[in-house]
C-alpha cells in the first residue's frame, strides 16, 4: 500500500511540474528560441521570428509564414498564415488569403453565424463583436453572448469590461450583465473586489457594493492594485490614499505615489522616492530617484540605473540594470520587476533574468528576452 501511495504522489508531482512549466522567449544569434527557468534551451533558437507562449502554444515563423508550436518545439499548427495573434480562451486570430479568422488549437476555423467588419481577440472567454456603430460580445462557441448594444466596450480585465452608452460609462461581466449602470462620466479600466473608481456629476468616488462613495475633493483616482484595500487619489495637486468607502485613510501629502503591495507603497516629494506603510508612516526613507511597487517581496528602485530592495529596504541587487515589461503588453500584460522569483533586466551585455539573489539565470545574456509564460 505504501508503494502505491508513493507512486501516486510521484505521478501527481510530475503532473504538477509539467503543468507549471514556464518558458521564456529569447533571441540569440539573430534567431528565436525558448529557455526554461534553469536557463537551459528547451527549444533551440531556430526561428526567424516568434512570440511568447500563450494558452499553451507559441506563434513562430518559418519561410515567411506563421504557425504555432507546442512546448517541445513541434508544429501544433503548420506554418500557413500571413499574420497571427496570441491564443486566448482556446482561439487565435490568423490572417490567411487576406481574411482574418479564428482558429482553435487544432487549426479548425470557428464558424460565426453573423458577419462583422472586424474581428477582435478573445480575452477571458469573450471577444468584442461590432455591428455597425454598436458593439457586443462574442463567445467561444461562435454565438453572441451580448447583442451589440453599446457604443464602446473596452479593457476586459478580471472578468469585467467597461462599457459606454451615450457618452456615459458603466461595467459588465463576461455574461454581458451590467453590474455597474452606465451613468458615470469616467470609470476605472479594471474591476476589483475592493472597488472601482468612477466620476459622477463632476465628483470622483469609489463604486463598491452597489454604492457610489464620493471622495472629498478628489480630482483624480487610480485603480486598486492586487488585493490592496487602499488606492491612491489626488486632491489639491497632492496624492493620498483612500479605501472602498471613499474615505481618506492617508491624507494627500505626496507629489507622486504608486500602489500598495506587500503593505508598502512608493511615494515621492520632490525628486526623491521612499516607501510608506498603510498607516502613512515612512518606513523606507526617501533616497531613490524612482521606485516601483513591490512584487514577489522585491521592489525595483533607481539611482542612475535600477536595482532591487526587499521589504526591509535592504538593497539586495545593486542598481546596475534597466528594467521593462518588453513586448509583453502585446499579450495584454505590463509586468516588470520580479515575477515568480525571476526579474527581466538589461545591461550593456544584453538581456537576461536574475533570481532574488541577483544571480544571472543560466549565466547567459541574450539579444532580447521576454517574460516567462506558463505552458499548460
Amino acid at each position: 500500500m505504501k508503494t502505491t501511495y508513493t507512486l501516486l504522489f510521484t505521478l501527481l508531482l510530475t503532473s504538477s511540474t509539467l503543468f507549471a512549466q514556464e518558458l521564456a522567449l529569447v533571441r540569440a544569434g539573430g534567431n528565436f528560441g525558448y529557455i526554461d527557468k534553469a536557463g537551459k534551451y528547451v527549444i533551440e533558437p531556430k526561428f526567424n521570428d516568434a512570440k511568447s507562449f500563450s494558452d499553451g502554444l507559441a506563434a513562430a515563423e518559418q519561410d515567411k509564414m506563421w504557425g504555432f508550436i507546442d512546448a517541445s518545439g513541434k508544429w501544433a499548427i503548420e506554418p500557413q498564415y500571413d499574420k497571427v495573434k496570441y491564443f486566448n480562451s482556446g482561439y487565435a486570430l490568423v490572417l490567411k488569403d487576406d481574411q482574418w479568422q479564428y482558429i482553435d488549437k487544432k487549426g479548425q476555423v470557428l464558424e460565426i453565424p453573423t458577419t462583422t467588419d472586424k474581428l477582435y481577440d478573445f480575452e477571458e472567454g469573450v471577444a468584442f463583436f461590432r455591428n455597425g456603430d454598436k458593439i457586443g460580445l462574442l463567445g467561444t462557441d461562435g454565438k453572441l453572448v451580448l447583442e451589440p448594444t453599446y457604443d464602446a466596450i473596452k479593457d476586459v480585465k478580471n472578468g469585467h469590461a467597461k462599457v459606454e452608452k451615450g457618452e456615459l460609462w458603466g461595467m459588465i461581466d463576461m455574461n454581458g450583465k451590467e453590474i455597474i449602470p452606465t451613468e458615470y462620466e469616467d470609470i476605472d479600466n479594471a474591476w476589483s473586489p475592493n472597488g472601482v473608481y468612477g466620476k459622477k456629476g463632476g465628483v470622483y468616488g469609489i463604486i463598491h457594493d452597489g454604492s457610489f462613495n464620493a471622495i472629498d475633493g478628489a480630482t483624480n483616482v487610480w485603480t486598486f492594485h492586487g488585493d490592496s484595500k487602499l488606492t491612491y487619489a489626488e486632491r489639491d495637486k497632492k496624492i493620498g490614499f483612500v479605501d472602498s468607502s471613499g474615505k481618506w485613510v492617508i491624507e494627500p501629502q505626496f507629489d507622486k505615489a504608486r500602489a500598495f503591495s506587500d503593505g508598502l507603497a512608493p511615494v515621492a516629494n520632490g525628486k526623491t522616492w521612499g516607501f510608506i506603510n498603510e498607516k502613512g508612516e515612512m518606513v523606507i526613507e526617501p533616497q531613490f530617484r524612482d521606485a516601483e511597487v513591490f512584487s514577489d517581496g522585491m521592489a525595483p528602485v533607481k539611482d542612475k540605473d535600477w536595482g532591487f530592495i526587499d521589504t526591509s529596504g535592504k538593497l539586495v541587487i545593486p542598481m546596475d540594470y534597466d528594467i521593462t515589461a518588453g513586448f509583453a503588453f502585446l499579450a495584454g500584460k505590463n509586468e516588470k520587476g520580479f515575477i515568480n522569483g525571476i526579474a527581466r533586466v538589461k545591461t550593456k551585455k544584453g538581456w537576461g533574468f536574475l533570481d532574488k539573489n541577483g544571480k544571472l539565470l543560466g549565466d547567459t545574456w541574450f539579444e532580447n528576452v521576454e517574460p516567462f509564460e506558463t505552458v499548460k
